[in-house]
C-alpha cells in the first residue's frame, strides 16, 4: 500500500497526464503514444474553441496541430473512431477488444427487418462511389432505430443504416467535415488480423479486467465506487467491479493508495509506481498553464477532482441558460499544481480571432506577475493551435 499526502496525490495524476514540468509528449508521435496510455479519449463534434479530443491533446502534446490527430485518424489510421466511454477514438490495435459490442449490435439488427435491404443498397452505394455521408443517399423507410451501443437514434433511414453498419463494424468513419461523418468499408482501411479477429477476452470477468485497468490507467487514480470513469462498461455494477478490484490487486496489476485526509482507497496501475517513486522524493517540477478539455480523461471523476483539487467543475452546455453560473462552453484553467479558475473562450475563425469572452479565477488565486505570464503563454499557445492570428480579452472577473 502507497501513502501520499495530498500534493503528492496531485502531482502524480498531473505528471502521468504531462500535465505538469516540461511536454512529456511530442508531436505525432506523441498523440499516438498518449492515446495508448489513457486507451481511449472521448469524442465530441462540438467546436467552440477546438473539439474535445484536440483539446484533450493540445494541452500534453507539444506543438500540437489539429492535422496530427486527422492524419492519424484518417490518412494513417493508427487511431479509429469507435465507441468506448461514449464516443470515442481508441488505438486501432484494440479494436478486437470490442468484438462483443459489435456482436451486440449485429444481433440488434434483426429487431429492424427493413435493414437489410438498406444495408445491400449501401454496399453497393460505396463499392462503385466510394465513401459516402447519409446525405449522399437518400433511402426510403419508415421505422425508429435506436444503437445498441451509443446514444444515436432517430428515423432518418439512410443515418440509421450506417450508423448500424458502424456499430457492427462493417463500417468506419472515413473522415469528418464538421461534423459530418463520411462512413466506408472497414475492410479497406484496417488489417485482416484486427478486422476478423476473435473476441480476445471470452470470459466476461476477463474483459471487465481489461476494461478496469484501461480506466484507472486512462485517469491515473481511481476509486471502487460509483463513478462517471466506468461509462458504457456493460454489466458493471457494484458486484462485479469488488471482485475485478479483489482479483486485480492479488495479481499485483494495481496498488492501493491512500491519501492524507481522504477516507476513500484509491487504486493505480502497478507499472505506475516508479512515477509514484518519483514523487515520493518530493521533487519541484516546472509549472505550466494549460486549458482543459471539458470531458479531458483527468476530469473523469469529478468528484475525485473535486475531493483532490478543491476545485468543482461542471460543463454548463447542456444546462439551461438562466441557470449557468459561467457559461456556454467554459474549459477549467490549470497552473502548476491546481486548477486556479475557468475560461470561456471563442475562437472566431472569420477575423482569425481568439476571444477570450470570461475568465473566473478561483477565491483564492493572487494574480501575480508569474501567472500572468504564464497565462499569456497558454492564450497565445492556444491561439495558434486554433489557427488565430489576434487575441481579444473582453472581461476578467476577478
Amino acid at each position: 500500500m502507497i501513502h501520499l499526502t495530498n500534493r503528492q496525490a496531485r502531482q502524480f495524476l498531473l505528471l502521468k497526464h504531462g500535465l505538469l514540468d516540461d511536454y512529456k509528449f511530442s508531436g505525432k508521435r506523441g498523440v499516438l503514444d498518449f492515446t495508448r496510455q489513457v486507451g481511449c479519449i472521448q469524442y465530441d463534434p462540438i467546436d467552440v474553441c477546438g473539439k474535445n479530443a484536440e483539446l484533450v491533446l493540445q494541452s500534453r502534446i507539444k506543438e500540437f496541430t489539429k492535422g496530427m490527430l486527422a492524419d492519424l485518424l484518417y490518412e494513417e489510421r493508427s487511431l479509429v473512431d469507435y465507441p468506448d466511454k461514449n464516443l470515442a477514438i481508441i488505438p486501432v490495435e484494440d479494436w478486437p477488444y470490442f468484438e462483443r459490442y459489435r456482436e451486440a449490435a449485429r444481433q440488434h439488427a434483426k429487431r429492424y427487418p427493413e435493414m437489410e435491404a438498406l444495408t445491400t443498397l449501401v454496399r453497393a452505394h460505396i463499392q462503385n462511389h466510394g465513401a459516402l455521408s447519409s446525405d449522399d443517399l437518400k433511402l426510403d423507410g419508415d421505422f425508429s432505430w435506436q444503437s445498441a451501443i451509443h446514444w444515436s437514434s432517430g428515423n432518418n433511414p439512410s443515418r440509421s443504416v450506417l450508423e448500424q453498419m458502424y456499430s457492427t463494424g462493417e463500417l468506419i468513419i472515413h473522415h469528418k467535415k464538421g461534423s459530418r461523418k463520411y462512413y466506408d468499408l472497414a475492410k479497406k482501411y484496417i488489417q485482416p488480423n484486427l478486422l476478423t479477429a476473435s473476441e480476445p477476452l471470452v470470459d466476461e470477468l476477463a474483459h471487465y479486467k481489461w476494461r478496469v485497468l484501461r480506466r484507472i490507467g486512462s485517469v491515473g487514480l481511481l476509486w471502487n465506487r460509483a463513478s462517471d470513469a466506468w461509462l458504457n462498461i456493460w454489466g458493471l455494477k457494484a458486484a462485479q467491479r469488488k471482485e475485478v478490484f479483489n482479483q486485480l490487486l492479488q495479481e499485483d496489476r494495481i496498488v492501493a493508495v491512500t491519501v492524507a485526509q481522504m477516507k476513500d482507497m484509491l487504486y493505480c496501475l502497478a507499472e505506475d509506481l516508479p512515477l509514484i517513486e518519483v514523487v515520493l522524493q518530493n521533487p519541484e517540477p516546472k509549472w505550466r498553464c494549460e486549458l482543459i478539455a471539458p470531458l479531458d480523461n483527468f476530469l473523469w471523476d469529478r468528484k475525485l477532482i473535486t475531493t483532490l483539487f478543491n476545485f468543482d467543475y461542471t460543463w454548463e452546455i447542456y444546462t439551461p441558460v438562466s441557470k449557468r453560473k459561467f457559461g456556454y462552453y467554459v474549459l477549467p484553467l490549470l497552473y502548476g499544481e491546481r486548477f486556479i479558475g475557468r475560461a470561456e473562450i471563442i475562437a472566431e475563425r472569420k477575423t482569425s480571432t481568439l476571444i477570450v469572452k470570461n475568465i473566473w479565477y478561483e477565491n483564492s488565486v493572487k494574480q501575480t506577475t508569474q501567472l500572468r505570464t504564464a497565462l499569456n503563454s497558454c492564450l497565445k499557445k492556444f491561439a495558434t493551435f486554433n489557427g488565430c492570428e489576434t487575441i481579444s480579452v473582453e472581461s476578467l472577473n476577478e
